[in-house]
């Protein structure tokens, strides 16, 4: 037997294959299912349920319905955060969320992109880190390998390609820094989560 750039394949090496090939079609089963939750209106069985596909959830903390997975058994997420409508959350590589962290709608983290410059489009997995009170606008795109520090804001509509330093507001594409946050002592809670979103 031979692959598909015409090596050929040992019993071993096509037997890893086969194994690669059912893990990935239970992934992707796996994440049918999730996107099915998505559309469950009650906060308290999408969480039970997106807890019972690996994803670590602290209390207080909600998902608002439609968000996306990638990967859920590396993505940790703090107490008294709240993740919007149709964010995705990729798990690829670990994604860790603080506490009191308000993630808007639409959001999109990555950790992991193709290299463009390898021959063979090779993956990079990286993880992303956001720390506790990190405000995240609509639109806006974490990408690997970023951290982004306590209580700093990300405008809506930012491209995050580098860490952003505690208390700092960025914007842009890519972002920038372009102020302070100016609270010396955050210490606040998010509320509770609407009822049917």
């Amino acid at each position: 037997m031979k692959d598909r750039e015409g090596n050929n394949l040992s019993f071993s090496k096509i037997l890893k294959k086969i194994v690669s090939r059912v893990g990935a079609i239970y992934l992707d089963f796996e994440l049918m299912i999730l996107r099915w939750v998505g559309f469950v209106p009650s906060h308290l069985v999408r969480k039970t349920l997106y807890r019972l596909a690996g994803i670590k959830i602290g209390s207080g903390s909600t998902i608002h319905m439609w968000a996306g997975f990638f990967q859920p058994k590396n993505i940790v997420i703090g107490q008294d955060t709240i993740v919007g409508d149709h964010a995705f959350l990729d798990g690829r590589a670990r994604l860790i969320i603080g506490n009191h962290v308000a993630i808007a709608s639409q959001v999109l983290i990555y950790n992991s992109e193709h290299n463009i410059h390898s021959d063979n489009f090779d993956p990079i997995e990286e993880p992303v880190e956001i720390d506790d009170y990190v405000f995240i606008g609509a639109r806006a795109i974490i990408l690997p390998g970023v951290r982004i520090g306590r209580g700093a804001v990300v405008a809506a509509g930012a491209v995050v390609t580098k860490d952003v330093p505690e208390m700092s507001v960025v914007g842009g594409v890519p972002a920038k820094e372009i102020g302070k946050r100016k609270p010396a002592n955050l210490n606040y809670r998010l509320g509770r989560a609407r009822l049917f979103q």
